[in-house]
């Protein structure tokens, strides 16, 4: 896995050739333009990279992943059964990130203390539920596909949360980015789906704004959906819920409070921003092991690909 530590500070780049940006490498590829292709002329054939001026993607998926143990490879390969969409082996992957960070705490057995300590709630035990995969029922949660249907989505292409933890006393949404923004907009406006209407107007209840306002002219459009489907299924579950916008400590600062302006909260339900750099400094406080160093170094020498003056980009303000 490259790093700041094994990745150039700049690259060069002219209109027809990338250089690997890999230390010490000299080699060069045909420059991509437009959409990110793994075609053998853009990828270094020490490196196996697949390069273009911005990012680069690994040959594998596995070489982007901290935990990839027969454990982790069963579970993985069970997730991508259910899994829509995976851009896991590029570098500024968010899925990966998610993986490497949330495999590292659910691995450890940590989850309990660290939302223990995130809702200030005892939490006695915790089921990780990535991308929608239960482990416990061995396919995509069944609460889930049901709150998807009462709001009119189908299964096949129904919301799909990028984490959900189910525990005790608390169901936890989280929605991880990386290097894109909370801006979504519904790919047919005209079709609401059963948003406004499922579980006898729920949606009265928990919003303070129109769909409309919401999901289009506010571009919320995600978070309309978790939070809607979060609350229905905290509710069948008679526990609280917690949605957080997990982003990077310098990204979406005003997140909660121009979230707040639409959504109604209780003593039961709640919507929070949460940084990565959080759960780095909640690592940092755990005893030293190997796994520990390993996750550390991750976050320390994480990267975002290249800027347009074709920089190296550190991906967190640690």
């Amino acid at each position: 896995m490259y790093g700041l530590k094994e990745l150039k500070g700049c690259i060069k780049i002219d209109k027809e050739s990338v250089e690997c940006p890999v230390k010490d490498c000299s080699l060069i590829v045909e420059r991509q333009h437009k959409s990110f292709k793994r075609e053998q002329k853009y990828q270094c054939p020490k490196h196996k990279i697949f390069i273009s001026p911005t990012t680069f993607e690994y040959e594998t998926e596995q070489e982007n992943l901290l935990w990839y143990d027969s454990a982790d490879k069963y579970l993985y390969n069970e997730i991508k059964k259910v899994k829509r969409e995976s851009r896991i082996a590029r570098d500024n992957s968010e899925d990966a990130l998610t993986w490497n960070v949330m495999r590292f705490l659910d691995r450890q057995g940590l989850l309990t203390d660290f939302l223990s300590k995130l809702s200030n709630k005892k939490i006695n035990e915790a089921e990780l539920i990535l991308w929608s995969y239960s482990p416990k029922e061995k396919s995509d949660w069944t609460l889930l596909n049901k709150a998807r249907i009462e709001f009119g989505e189908t299964i096949k292409h129904g919301s799909e949360p990028d984490i959900i933890i189910r525990t005790d006393k608390v169901l936890y949404f989280i929605e991880a980015k990386l290097t894109t923004k909370n801006e979504t907009t519904p790919p047919n406006p005209q079709e609401k789906k059963k948003y406004e209407t499922g579980d006898n107007n729920m949606f009265q209840q928990i919003f303070k704004s129109d769909y409309e306002t919401i999901a289009i002219k506010k571009k919320r459009y995600e978070l309309l959906r978790f939070w809607l489907l979060g609350s229905w299924i905290a509710k069948q579950l008679d526990i609280d819920f917690e949605f957080y916008s997990l982003v990077k400590q310098s990204c979406e600062r005003e997140i909660k409070g121009d979230f707040a302006k639409h959504r109604i909260e209780t003593a039961k339900r709640k919507f929070s921003r949460m940084t990565w750099e959080q759960i780095y400094n909640y690592i940092k406080t755990l005893t030293n092991n190997k796994e520990k160093q390993k996750m550390t170094d991750y976050f320390e020498n994480k990267i975002i690909g290249y800027s347009s003056n074709n920089t190296i980009i550190k991906a967190f303000n640690i």
